[in-house]
C-alpha cells in the first residue's frame, strides 16, 4: 500500500500486524461485539486499519466524510446509536478513540464475527431524502467481492497497482476499492483528494496499472492535451466507473485519446455495492451499465411489484429488482425495507433492458419529472443537452408550474469561452425531443453540485441559482 500524501508504502502484512493492535486497542477500550464505531478519517492508511481494526473485534463500522458538517455527523451518531468514534470528534459527543498507528505491530487478535453478522452501517446519499443507515453484513460485502473477482478481465488481479482516489467512506471507495485490493492482494495507490494534473503524475510515478473512478474524474483528466494524456497514463491497463451515468462522449474521448475504454458499473449502498458492470460482456456500451455480475439477478418490475415482459422489439421501462448474497439486511435498526421474502430488492431506479440483455438505466423514481400527466426522464434531456457543442454538464429537473404541474429546467455548465445562449439549448432540444419535454427554464452556472462520489444533487437545482 502506497500513501501519496504522507510517502508511505506499507505491506499488507503491516497493516495485518497493526489491524491486530487496532483490535486489541478497542477490546481494552471497552468495545463489545455489535458496537457501532463511528470512523471519520481521510482516505489513508488509518482509515484502512481503523475499519479492519473495529470489524476484527467485532464492531460495525459506521463511516463518515471527514468534511461532515458537525450537525449531520451528530445525526448519524445518534440514529447509529455510535458512542465511539475513530478520527475528528469536533462537533460530537462520541467518545474519540486514537487513530491507529499503521506500524504498531500486535498478538494475533481472532476475528470475533462474521456471516450475518453486521459489518458495515452505511447511510445513503440522502439525494432522494434522509440519509438511511444500509445494513451490509460480512456476508454482503465479501459476496460483492468474489462476485466482481469473477469477472474477466478481473478488475483487480495480484499484480495490479489500483489508484484509489475516491472516498473511502463511502460504500464505493469502500467495496469496490478496498476491499476488491485487499481480496486480491494487490497495491492500493491511496490518494485523498483528487487533482488531476497531480493524479496524472502519481499514475506515471507509481506506475499505475487500474483506476477506479466516478465520471467527473474522467472529465477532468480529458481535459489535458492527447499527447501529455498518452504518456502519462501508458500503464493503465483498466478504466471503471461508476456512482453517476457516464457520458457516451467521455467514453468515446479516452477511447480515442490512449486507446483504452472506460467500463461502467451500476450499483447501490443497499447492494455492497456493485449489481452491474460492461465487464460481463466485455464491450463497453454507451448509456448501459451493463449486466449482472455473476450471482446477481436483475429483472423490472411495475409499482406493484409485477414483473415486466422483456419486449426485444420495443423494450419498457421498468424499476430495477435485484437479487444476491450481495444485497443488505434492511434499513438500521429493525431491517425494514430489505429484500421481500423471495430475496428480492427494489432499487428506486428506473431503466430498460436491450436486446442484447444490456440494462440502461433511466432515472431515478423519485427524480421522474411529470409534464400534464406524461413521463420525463431528466436522464434523457440531459443527454440531448450534452450533445451540444460547448456543453460540459447539464441537469435536468422538475419545477413547479401552474398549467402543467411540472416542467423541465436545465442548468448547464459551458467549456471556458463557449458561447451557448438559452435560445440555442431550447431550439436543440425542441429539434430532439417531444414537447412536453423541452425545457421552458435554462439557467447557466460555473458548475454543478455533486456528492462526493459524482452524484447531481439535484434537489438544490430545483431552486434558482443563487436563492
Amino acid at each position: 500500500m502506497v500513501d501519496v500524501a504522507s510517502g508511505k508504502s506499507l505491506t499488507w502484512e503491516t497493516i495485518d500486524g497493526a489491524t491486530d493492535a487496532f483490535a486489541r486497542h478497542l477490546a481494552d477500550s471497552g468495545l463489545e461485539s455489535g458496537d457501532r464505531v463511528a470512523v471519520r478519517l481521510p482516505t489513508s492508511p488509518e482509515f484502512v486499519v481503523a475499519v479492519f481494526g473495529i470489524l476484527r473485534a467485532g464492531g460495525v463500522v459506521v463511516p463518515t466524510g471527514p468534511g461532515i458538517p458537525p450537525r449531520e455527523l451528530q445525526r448519524i451518531l445518534a440514529d447509529s446509536g455510535a458512542a465511539l468514534l475513530v478520527g475528528d470528534g469536533e462537533g460530537s459527543d462520541a467518545t474519540v478513540i486514537d487513530v491507529p498507528d499503521v506500524t504498531a505491530v500486535g498478538e494475533p487478535f481472532e476475528a470475533v464475527r462474521g456471516g450475518e453478522d453486521l459489518a458495515v452501517l452505511g447511510y445513503t446519499s440522502g439525494t432522494s431524502g434522509v440519509p438511511r443507515g444500509a445494513m451490509l453484513s460480512h456476508r454482503a460485502l465479501l459476496a460483492n467481492v468474489s462476485q466482481c473477482a469473477s469477472l474477466r478481465p478481473a478488475p483487480v488481479t495480484a499484480g495490479d497497482r489500483v489508484l484509489l482516489a475516491l472516498p473511502l467512506f463511502h460504500v464505493y471507495g469502500l467495496g469496490p476499492g478496498l476491499l476488491q485490493v485487499a481480496g486480491a492482494g494487490a497495491t492500493a495507490v491511496l490518494l485523498e483528494r483528487f487533482d488531476p494534473a497531480a493524479v496524472l503524475d502519481v499514475i506515471e510515478e507509481h506506475r499505475v496499472t487500474t483506476m477506479v473512478g466516478v465520471p467527473p474524474m474522467y472529465r477532468a483528466l480529458l481535459a489535458h492535451p492527447v499527447e501529455v494524456l498518452r504518456e502519462k497514463l501508458a500503464t493503465i491497463r483498466l478504466f471503471t466507473s461508476g456512482a453517476a451515468p457516464l457520458p457516451a462522449r467521455v467514453i468515446a474521448e479516452m477511447r480515442g485519446a490512449i486507446g483504452i475504454p472506460i467500463y461502467e458499473g451500476y450499483g447501490l449502498t443497499e447492494t455492497g455495492p456493485v449489481l452491474t458492470s460492461t465487464l460481463v460482456g466485455g464491450v463497453p456500451k454507451p448509456g448501459s451499465v451493463g449486466q449482472a455480475l455473476p450471482g446477481v439477478e436483475i429483472r423490472l418490475v411495475d409499482t406493484d411489484g409485477s414483473v415486466l415482459d422483456i419486449d426485444e422489439d420495443e423494450p419498457g421501462t421498468g424499476l430495477v429488482s435485484a437479487k444476491g448474497d450481495n444485497l443488505f439486511s434492511g434499513y438500521w435498526p429493525d431491517g425494514a425495507y430489505g429484500p421481500d421474502s423471495s430475496g428480492w430488492f427494489r432499487t428506486g431506479d428506473v431503466g430498460f433492458i436491450d436486446a442484447d440483455g444490456d440494462l440502461h438505466l433511466v432515472d431515478r423514481a423519485g427524480d421522474l419529472i411529470i409534464v400534464n400527466g406524461f413521463n420525463v426522464y431528466p436522464h434523457e434531456v440531459e443527454q440531448i443537452v450534452g450533445e451540444m457543442d460547448g456543453v460540459v454538464e447539464a441537469a435536468a429537473v422538475g419545477v413547479p408550474d401552474e398549467k402543467t404541474g411540472e416542467s423541465v429546467k436545465v442548468v448547464v455548465v459551458l467549456r471556458d469561452g463557449a458561447t451557448v445562449s438559452v435560445e440555442d439549448v431550447v431550439a436543440h432540444c425542441a429539434a430532439r425531443l417531444a414537447k412536453f419535454k423541452v425545457p421552458t427554464s435554462v439557467e447557466f452556472a460555473p458548475a454543478l453540485p455533486h456528492s462526493p462520489t459524482g452524484k447531481l444533487a439535484r434537489a438544490v437545482l430545483r431552486k434558482p441559482l443563487g436563492a
